[in-house]
């Protein structure tokens, strides 16, 4: 038969302490936050004069790749997308036109709908005119700002939705400068 034995407290070494674990915590939030910074937003490099004033070569943009799966892109969003000639390139533009609308160029100015478009943010109109074109579903009439030098909707059709990367949510570099709000109007 087997003895019980008893040790007295006194006797028993300390219990381990629970070491602080805010350090681990940190590093596992900032980890966190870091991934989600990642999978929201993206930054971009502007080349070409399309968007000029308002953004120019060298600029860095951040673009919110989130936004859209809360809401459809607006008349004025300035959006980065996939070129749909050449998915390996990127380009930047504004939406014009939105789904079942009918677009119109006369004389540089655009119509949606029959009614002239305000375009505070437009500085280069654009010379000549486009025939009525109505946009299909799911699909985004785009423009650059420098009318005359942007290669955009007139030329190879609407933007398809899946192409759009995200909304051109800000410039971060420059830092400073005086610029037109090129991705402030919102219409």
């Amino acid at each position: 038969m087997e003895e019980n034995s008893v040790t007295p407290i006194s006797d028993l070494p300390e219990p381990p302490q629970p070491r602080s674990r805010w350090a681990e915590r940190l590093v596992l939030v900032l980890l966190l936050g870091f991934a989600l910074f990642v999978a929201m937003v993206q930054g971009f490099w502007v080349s070409g004069d399309c968007m000029q004033p308002g953004l120019e070569t060298g600029d860095r943009l951040l673009a919110d790749k989130f936004s859209y799966r809360l809401h459809p892109p607006q008349r004025g969003d300035v959006v980065i997308f996939y070129y749909p000639k050449d998915p390996t390139q990127i380009y930047v533009k504004r939406i014009v036109a939105l789904p079942s609308e009918t677009v119109e160029i006369r004389n540089g100015d655009v119509y949606i709908n029959q009614h002239r478009l305000n375009e505070s943010y437009k500085i280069y109109a654009a010379h000549g005119s486009m025939p009525p074109r109505i946009v299909p579903q799911e699909q985004f009439f785009v423009m650059g700002d420098n009318r005359d030098v942007s290669d955009d909707s007139r030329f190879w059709g609407c933007l398809p939705n899946r192409d759009i990367i995200g909304r051109a949510a800000g410039r971060y570099w420059p830092l400073w400068g005086e610029r037109h709000p090129a991705l402030a109007s919102r219409h």
